[in-house]
């Protein structure tokens, strides 16, 4: 190649990279802004994968309790569980009205909180980025800094990074009593989540999480969604402690049981 022509070609890709990088409002730090309250808008929570509209498991409830259609969050579409997984996976999605966690009001995990159907508030600082979401009030602390210790809990434990202008998370020290999706889509205790966070605009980030779990699945696999900022001009995110709906459920039988 002329070295004219190499020139060339690294100044016009020069060029297209300058035009992509986001120009959005930064905070006083240079990094990009993503104060705000987000949500997406699929599926997922439903079934990661490419999934037909399906009848309910309450038929009583009709259409308003049916599952919605969806395209699918997954690259490749494929999901790469272990055979014994698999069949693991099976028998979740089969009794998910009685065994997921989200049914309990337990705290969703990571990635799940991200596409659950409800907002949830990112607040940014130089030294911690904070995501609370509506769901069970479910909170993350993400110190920007190098991983220094792991502690189990439902929503694992946090580090952030910048690279460019994508916020990276990552995500480790999980229990396995969370789920991925209705599907019945699961983990074990070695859940691993690296998360991306790239603005597009000043309304838009997209969101990508590679998950690896060598106990659940044969090789990392990875999600990628796009989430809106709510625009409203009250937007705020409102009090959903689901513990109360679900007191019946989970504590009926024990009072029927003692009370004998």
């Amino acid at each position: 190649m002329r070295p004219s022509l190499a020139v060339t070609l690294i100044a016009l890709a020069t060029g297209v990279a300058a035009q992509s990088r986001y120009s959005g409002p930064r905070t006083a730090d240079g990094k990009p802004d993503l104060n705000g309250i987000w949500q997406s808008l699929n599926t997922a929570n439903w079934d990661l994968l490419p999934h037909a509209a399906a009848a309910g498991p309450v038929l009583a409830m009709g259409a308003a309790g049916a599952e919605p259609p969806g395209l699918g969050v997954v690259e490749g579409d494929e999901i790469p569980y272990l055979p014994a997984a698999a069949a693991r996976k099976k028998k979740n999605g089969e009794h998910w009205l009685t065994e997921d966690p989200e049914v309990k009001c337990f705290l969703p995990g990571v990635p799940r909180a991200t596409y659950l159907p409800y907002p949830f508030q990112i607040v940014q600082t130089p030294g911690t980025v904070v995501i609370t979401y509506q769901f069970a009030s479910a909170t993350r602390l993400i110190p920007m800094k190098a991983r220094t210790e792991d502690s189990d809990s439902w929503m694992g434990d946090s580090y952030g990074r910048w690279d460019s202008d994508t916020l990276v998370v990552d995500v480790k020290g999980f229990t396995d009593g969370t789920w991925l999706s209705r599907a019945g889509d699961f983990h074990s205790d070695e859940l691993h989540v690296v998360e991306r966070y790239t603005p597009l605009s000043r309304e838009v980030i997209q969101y990508e999480a590679t998950i690896e779990d060598p106990k659940t699945f044969t090789r990392p696999w990875k999600i990628s969604m796009p989430l809106y900022r709510h625009m409203e001009k009250n937007a705020q995110l409102l009090e959903f402690k689901c513990v109360e709906f679900v007191e019946e459920l989970m504590y009926g039988p024990l009072r029927k049981q003692t009370s004998k």
